[in-house]
Parts: structure tokens; C-alpha cells; sequence
């Protein structure tokens, strides 16, 4: 299944042309899909504002990070489109390995992928377009 959607993420950022990445952070409907999976299954951790958790970058008293904003101020930008989609379908710990714990679980059992990419449009549609502009130079290197 894993490798699955590893596949299916490399086909869809493979190719000329898709320096914006795979997210459909342009388009109206997949947005507001996003926002809504937003609401349901994010903003409790990561905030309603995608402000994440206070002191994200400081572990807890049980070792792990707080969940991490995802507006501009985070780092969720600094990542290719396909390695966002496959830590929220599999989870930090699977993709990070080597025993690595996180409380961000995967979502792959919840959401469809196509839900995952939405809820990630919606993310990366309230970027700056700065910033926009230099997540698709990140996807771009891919």
C-alpha cells in the first residue's frame, strides 16, 4: 500500500511543467474541500488558523514536538509537495523511521488521498505568494 502512494505521488510531481507541485492550491473546489478536512481533522493540533501549537519547536515533557504551524511562519512550506502528502498519509514516525515518535499519526485510514492533496491546496493557498513562490521552486528540484 505504501509503496502504492509513493508511486502515485512521484507520477503526479514527475514531468516538465508541474514546478507548482501536485497540490491543487489554485483551484476554487479543491480549497474550500480543504478547509472543510481542515476543520474536521487538523485545526484541533494544528490550530483553526494554521497557528499551530505555542513553543512548536520545543519538545514536551513526553520528548515530542507540538504540532508545528502551517501558515508562513512554519517550516511545512520548506518541504516538496510529495514528501507533505506521504508525512500526512503515513505519519511522521513511518516516514521519519528509526523509532522516531511523533503525535502526528497518518491519515491515510481517514482521508482519501484526494483529500489529503485538497486539505494541502487549502494549506498552501493561504501562503503569501512569496512564499508560494518558493515552495514551487522546492517542488521544482524534485
Amino acid at each position: 500500500m505504501k509503496t502504492a502512494a509513493i508511486a502515485l505521488a512521484l507520477s503526479l510531481s514527475a514531468g516538465p511543467g508541474l514546478a507548482a507541485g501536485i497540490f491543487p492550491y489554485t483551484n476554487p473546489d479543491a480549497i474550500a474541500a480543504g478547509a472543510e478536512v481542515y476543520a474536521d481533522n487538523c485545526a484541533s493540533c494544528h490550530g483553526a488558523d494554521l497557528e499551530g501549537e505555542p513553543d512548536w519547536r520545543i519538545r514536551d515533557e513526553d520528548g515530542l514536538l507540538p504540532a508545528p504551524p502551517h501558515d508562513a511562519t512554519g517550516h511545512t512550506w520548506h518541504h516538496p509537495d510529495t514528501q507533505l502528502f506521504m508525512l500526512t498519509k503515513y505519519g511522521v514516525a513511518e516516514m521519519v523511521g528509526g523509532g522516531y515518535e511523533s503525535n502526528m499519526m497518518g491519515f491515510g485510514d481517514v482521508l482519501t488521498d484526494d483529500e489529503i492533496l485538497q486539505v494541502l491546496a487549502f494549506i498552501k493557498s493561504t501562503w503569501p505568494d512569496e512564499v508560494i513562490e518558493m515552495h514551487n521552486q522546492i517542488n521544482s528540484q524534485q
